[in-house]
């Protein structure tokens, strides 16, 4: 019995690998050649223009899609508005008062579906490119994005809550969180380099200027005039020293043990992860080719494709 029970969990994994790799195999850099030749181009356009009128805009777009994909999947769901059958992942903690640039996206979807003549785009694909697209405009690495997810038709504030990692969250909380959604330790500290650009506000990251030891009392003190004790929940705080640029300053700032985030602090506070951010505090060309290769796995988690999902018409809804 027990040899048998121990064959039928053998094939229940290879059946589920076999539909994943199935999946991940229908993804294509040149999906929309086709389909849609003006696509890319039109997208890249959008972004361009989006992140010259506001820099901080090309941080709100690559965050969206990395909010997108660690909630069952880079699927769009993070897109859809609450109704009564939805729970928007906009309502997360996540996400909420915090999560923006859907805006930009809408602009996105309408001028594409101009291009190409219908709608032949998905949501899902549209954050994945404008993820690459802003990271190139602030300067960062480009990357070659594999297209044809679906559109998801549900959304999951639970599943977000539950899988979005917390920036009070401590090192091995973080690889834990990085291992459920396939992502090693290198993908953890590679894809937080995201963090190079943008901001955070003050309650996330009050608790580690007031309560912890691993900063810098400097930095700590700076910070404390623009989060206070007592209310300033909203105020602004760059995620690094040069929050408008792509570039290593973000590893650079936790050797200095100048983090922003408790969480982004955890990876170089004395664990496994250290070597690996000293690594990027010193090679840019090193971490530009690591970020566009785990850019590339984030990017492959669980899409939906073939005949699952839609091709939504507008992405804060489902058809």
């Amino acid at each position: 019995m027990a040899s048998r029970g121990y064959f039928f969990v053998v094939l229940h994994a290879l059946v589920f690998a076999s539909i994943a790799t199935s999946a991940l195999s229908q993804l294509s850099p040149n999906y929309y050649d086709y389909s849609c030749p003006k696509a890319l181009s039109t997208i890249k356009s959008v972004v361009e223009a989006s992140v010259q009128k506001e820099r901080r805009m090309g941080a709100s777009l690559l965050r969206l899609h990395f909010h997108d994909c660690f909630v069952n999947g880079c699927d769009g769901s993070i897109l859809l508005d609450s109704t009564s059958s939805i729970d928007s992942e906009k309502n997360a903690a996540a996400n909420l008062q915090s999560a923006r640039g859907f805006e930009v996206v809408d602009d996105i979807k309408k001028a594409v579906d101009e291009a190409c003549g219908k709608p032949v785009v998905s949501c899902a694909d549209i954050l994945a490119v404008a993820a690459r697209d802003s990271v190139v405009a602030l300067g960062g690495p480009s990357w070659k994005v594999r297209l044809g997810r679906r559109d998801s038709t549900t959304a999951s504030r639970e599943a977000a809550d539950a899988s979005i990692p917390a920036p009070f969250f401590s090192l091995s909380e973080l690889i834990t969180n990085f291992k459920n959604h396939g992502l090693d330790e290198k993908d953890l500290v590679v894809l937080s380099g995201g963090h190079s650009i943008g901001f955070a506000r003050c309650v996330t990251f009050k608790d580690h200027i007031y309560n912890d030891s691993n900063i810098d009392p400097n930095f700590a003190q700076q910070l404390r005039y623009i989060c206070p004790t007592n209310g300033g929940d909203s105020n602004l705080s760059p995620l690094d020293s040069t929050a408008a640029k792509f570039d290593i300053n973000y590893y650079s700032n936790l050797v200095q043990k100048k983090g922003l985030l408790h969480s982004d602090q955890e990876l170089f506070n004395g664990g496994s992860t250290d070597e690996l951010v000293k690594e990027y505090s010193d090679d840019t060309e090193d971490f530009y080719e690591d970020f566009a290769n785990s850019m590339i796995k984030m990017g492959n988690i669980q899409p939906l494709t073939g005949n699952q999902g839609e091709i939504r018409v507008k992405c804060r809804n489902m058809n």
